[in-house]
């Protein structure tokens, strides 16, 4: 399936400025309608648009395959996205400066970068060259490959947007993730351990281990039975990245007074795919609200939503964490770009727990 271009700039390389090159059109990923992954197409010849001032056109040569990728492309979000399709999924990106914008002063051509797109980007990383606001990119991690670092900066960022940003954590603080094992609640152990707090964690029995070596001073298998039981004391903050009704409710009994409840599972996209933009936006605002009232009011806690924006000086202290050894995510497999229909279906299917990401040739 052929999806139309702008054919006045194929084929045609635009300078902009003399430290800038724009390519035309490359390969990308387009999603063209919600559901399964075989409405995932690879088209090369997709219009790469022209560059605004502020804005790095990267060459991407690994990108991570975001749990959000796979939900927005069986239809959350649908509200929003649909009137927008085809799109081009992704957030993660590693690879190398192309071109840069003429106001951009933070990066230049030639160097390896990595960084990560806002949540409702419609043009995402799937793609030869993405392109990145100056305050979503940053230097990769000397000490990290293209693969390795691509699987970190939206995870890492959502996890220092909760913790930094919201709650503020301090030095001696004692922080509780729910769902450690994941690439958010696996981030958000390293960068509280780094900030000196006492870090309990919940994850499945496979994940134990690896939670303790990163620093959590316990890790609690929530498939054993009365596994709230063995969770011990209360807490300046907890993330729960599982946000169910169960793991919610069980958090705020955890939290000391004054604490922080952040959950990312907010309700803006889910109402606004039932009722619609219209009804579903201030329905998720009035829901929002009134937790946030009630939590405050009746258990004197502070209830959030979390989710990922840019944050260069976040970025940064990310990639500071990463030359300091103390963050990294594992990757479990990667495919080449082509094969993204295989790695949405091993996602799907759970076949992989961990890390997935797409390589480029």
């Amino acid at each position: 399936m052929r999806i139309p271009i702008n054919h006045r700039f194929q084929n045609l390389i635009t300078h902009h400025s003399s430290n800038s090159r724009h390519v035309s059109t490359c390969r990308a990923v387009l999603l063209t309608a919600f559901g399964g992954t075989h409405n995932l197409h690879i088209q090369p010849d997709v219009e790469v648009p022209l560059l605004k001032p502020h804005e790095v056109l990267v060459r991407s040569r690994a990108v991570s395959v975001n749990p959000l990728d796979t939900r927005m492309r069986a239809g959350y979000g649908r509200s929003i996205f649909e009137p927008l399709l085809p799109l081009i999924l992704g957030r993660d990106v590693s690879g190398e400066v192309a071109a840069v914008g003429d106001s951009v002063n933070s990066v230049r051509v030639g160097q390896q970068v990595f960084g990560a797109l806002h949540p409702t980007a419609i043009r995402g990383t799937y793609a030869d060259y993405a392109i990145l606001s100056q305050d979503e990119v940053t230097v990769k991690p000397h000490s990290l490959s293209h693969v390795e670092a691509s699987a970190i900066p939206f995870a890492a960022l959502t996890a220092w947007r909760a913790l930094s940003g919201t709650a503020r954590i301090t030095e001696g603080q004692r922080i509780l993730v729910v769902g450690g094992g994941g690439a958010v609640g696996f981030t958000a152990i390293q960068i509280a351990v780094a900030a000196g707090c006492s870090v309990t964690t919940t994850c499945g029995p496979l994940s134990v281990e690896r939670m303790l070596a990163a620093g959590a001073e316990q890790a609690v298998d929530y498939l054993s039975e009365g596994f709230e039981l063995a969770i011990k004391g209360k807490f300046d903050a907890v993330l729960d990245t599982i946000g169910e009704p169960e793991t919610e409710h069980m958090s705020i009994n955890f939290l000391k007074k004054g604490g922080h409840y952040m959950t990312l599972q907010g309700e803006a996209a889910s109402l606004s795919d039932s009722f619609g933009l219209a009804l579903g936006l201030p329905a998720a605002t009035v829901f929002f609200l009134k937790k946030q009232l009630e939590y405050r009011f009746v258990n004197e806690i502070e209830y959030s939503w979390v989710f990922m924006r840019a944050d260069l000086d976040g970025l940064i202290e990310i990639r500071k964490l990463c030359e300091a050894g103390k963050m990294k995510i594992p990757v479990d497999k990667t495919f080449p770009i082509t094969q993204v229909k295989e790695a949405h279906d091993a996602k799907d299917r759970r076949i992989i727990q961990g890390k997935v990401v797409l390589e480029f040739d």
